[in-house]
């Protein structure tokens, strides 16, 4: 027995009532940590942790379809816990404001740092995006010039089946400046160039970049890149599982990340920053949110008790860029007012709102941000599902119809 504050990786799964590989697997997604045990032989885990996941509800062993699918995910890629997150280990703040989003991204992939990497979007891909794009109506949104430049690209590839991680990779770091590149700029008087978060922060909005501004924009995209199996993801990596290639896995993400309840937050909460400005404050704009039942945007997450880390990141960095002032007060008193009523923090919806009125974005430019970024993610995922058996993600639906045989209807 170990010491009562701690329990070996067979008395942990005694009290969950499941498997050891089952313990192993609620790590893998950041329900428990872990720490090796003396002399390295075996983990540890702590009790209150344990019982903590047993009261929540975990005392069941992973879903399996009636085939005996594996509907379990094992991932190296990020770990949330206790308010923080990590890309291969390695605390995503951190990452995200020591480098920016290319060298982030590499580390995802690969775990290895690659420094000063540049993602280069091939001249015909390209134009073939860029021609998609242009065949859209005239008021089609930016997830709507992602998803056509995505397909074109894809149909611009001979070797879009090639699933070899070489190619994979190779495939990420051409797809997503061909996917930027694609957008029409804000200003057509200034040259889109640079690294990535300056060529994206040209087609956001018209304003003259600073470093400041580049280096928030940059930092967005970089803490972006993976949150573990949120929505857009799980559709992704199932894409991935039926041997779909990049560009159709990618596709898949795009299409759940529009949902109003993931890429599209950012949105609803630009929206409510700018009525809390035009107004004079947040009371007005927070007690029409109440009176019609709806909750207030950008505020809460199912996976942080506290504050969303990546809001702290971004508010911290708006904080020291001046023309960020009015809209980062304003989101503050959004807090401050809903704090009387409930206990939610900011989450980075806000901050990205935050970042999209203070620069005169559109209200979709958080959306765009959130695309761009996740979109390495999602590469990383199908690297990740490739390198397992295919199909193994294959459900048991419950029928709930009427019992056959039924006569033909007429």
């Amino acid at each position: 027995m170990t010491d009562q504050a701690r329990l070996t990786t067979r008395e942990a799964a005694q009290r969950l009532g499941v498997k050891p590989e089952t313990v192993y697997a609620y790590v893998s997604r950041g329900q428990l940590s872990s720490e090796r045990a003396p002399g390295g032989r075996g983990s540890t885990f702590d009790a209150r942790e344990i019982d903590a996941l047993a009261r929540r509800g975990a005392r069941r062993e992973p879903a399996t379809g009636a085939s005996g699918a594996d509907l379990t995910f094992r991932t190296a890629l990020t770990l949330i816990d206790k308010d923080r997150y990590y890309f291969r280990g390695v605390d995503a703040v951190d990452l995200a404001t020591a480098y920016g989003f290319e060298e982030v991204a590499q580390w995802v992939w690969t775990g290895e740092l690659a420094h000063g990497p540049r993602f280069t979007a091939p001249p015909p891909f390209l134009d073939a995006a860029r021609r998609a794009v242009a065949a859209l109506p005239a008021h089609s949104g930016a997830m709507d010039r992602l998803r056509a430049a995505t397909v074109a690209v894809s149909a611009a590839d001979p070797l879009r089946f090639d699933l070899s991680p070489a190619a994979v990779l190779g495939c990420g770091r051409t797809l997503i400046p061909t996917l930027v590149g694609a957008l029409p700029t804000a200003d057509a008087r200034r040259p889109a160039e640079g690294r990535l978060a300056r060529q994206l922060w040209q087609r956001l909005t018209p304003q003259e970049p600073d470093d400041t501004s580049v280096r928030l924009l940059d930092t967005a995209l970089a803490l972006l890149i993976d949150h573990d199996l949120a929505a857009s993801t799980l559709a992704a990596r199932v894409a991935a599982s039926a041997r779909a290639h990049p560009y159709a896995v990618v596709g898949a993400g795009l299409g759940a990340l529009e949902g109003p309840l993931h890429g599209a937050a950012s949105g609803l909460a630009h929206r409510t920053l700018a009525d809390v400005l035009d107004r004079g404050g947040a009371a007005p704009v927070v007690a029409d949110h109440l009176r019609s039942g709806r909750s207030v945007p950008g505020l809460g997450h199912r996976l942080y008790p506290g504050e969303d880390p990546r809001a702290q990141a971004l508010f911290a960095l708006l904080g020291t860029a001046p023309r960020a002032a009015d809209a980062l007060a304003a989101a503050r008193d959004v807090v401050a007012t809903t704090a009387r009523h409930t206990d939610l923090h900011a989450n980075v919806d806000l901050a990205l709102a935050v970042m999209s009125v203070a620069f005169g974005m559109p209200a979709e430019a958080g959306e765009t941000v959130f695309a761009v970024a996740r979109t390495a993610g999602w590469i990383a995922h199908a690297l990740e599902e490739y390198a397992q058996p295919p199909l193994r993600l294959r459900p048991s639906g419950h029928y709930t119809g009427p019992r056959p045989p039924r006569p033909l209807p007429s």
